[in-house]
């Protein structure tokens, strides 16, 4: 068990580093397979959790980069992360209650997916750059990102810039690279407190491991995580050597196949 989870958080890792997304975009469906497949009672609050502690993760490490490189805003991202924060409550709140069941989680969260394929696709199509005279990013907005980007986190168990990036680079016009910056530190909030919240809710339920807190098992994230840090370097080098159209364009494939994969599975 513990190296067929180490060898899955490799393919996680891989897949993250290669295409460049959050890890919780690849931990939140293959955490779903396996609490669904092991049978264990309320498997969408379990995935939600412990992705969110994966999550958490890996945007420590994101932030510790951008901090390296001089590319960091620490009063927007801890805005960001605080208002997300409150959207992470509303979440759990609608995911652990008797209405979000496992159809409505894979319905969300295929969505979701597909709205990211659509935009890695145009992206990866287009040959046109627009130059945009850049927004301004005011706390009322920062209200509205965070929020979202918190809600959105705890309903899918990601960590929220699926939203927070789409909002303040296409809708509020923030360069991309401040943006990517300040959603990775709201992430780490976002994620931090979504884990949190869910590791306090307990009501007796077993995971698939002996180490758990409340909704999230560190038995079963701690090998993940571990072969994810592996996984995306190997991932990022192999990027390297691949023109971004067809990195763009391979994960819009890949990810409707995650989407096929996971609305197999309720049948």
């Amino acid at each position: 068990m513990f190296i067929l989870l180490i060898l899955l958080g490799i393919v996680a890792g891989v897949t993250a580093g290669f295409f460049g997304v959050g890890g919780g975009l690849i931990f939140s469906p293959i955490l779903y397979f396996l609490f669904t497949g092991f049978g264990v009672e309320s498997p969408v609050s379990w995935t939600v959790g412990t992705a969110l502690f994966c999550t958490f993760t890996a945007a420590v490490s994101s932030s510790i980069q951008q901090r390296s490189e001089r590319n960091f805003y620490w009063k927007e991202g801890i805005m960001l992360g605080v208002f997300g924060a409150f959207g992470v409550y509303f979440g759990k709140t609608i995911v652990t209650s008797p209405y979000y069941t496992e159809d409505v989680f894979v319905s969300l969260f295929v969505m979701m997916l597909v709205f990211v394929a659509i935009l890695f696709y145009r992206k990866s199509q287009s040959t046109v750059t627009l130059q945009v005279q850049p927004g301004k990013l005011t706390a009322f907005k920062m209200i509205i990102a965070g929020f979202l980007g918190g809600l959105v986190a705890s309903l899918a168990g990601v960590g929220g810039g699926i939203v927070l990036v789409p909002v303040m680079n296409l809708l509020y016009r923030i360069p991309i690279g401040k943006t990517v910056s300040m959603s990775s530190l709201a992430i780490v909030l976002i994620s931090f407190s979504g884990w949190m919240q869910y590791a306090f809710f307990t009501d007796g339920l077993a995971g698939i491991t002996d180490y758990t807190i409340g909704f999230v098992d560190f038995g079963t994230s701690l090998p993940l995580i571990m072969g994810a840090f592996a996984g995306g370097i190997l991932g990022v080098k192999l990027n390297q050597n691949v023109k971004g159209s067809k990195v763009q364009l391979g994960f819009s494939i890949m990810v409707i196949i995650i989407a096929i994969s996971m609305i197999w599975s309720l049948f």
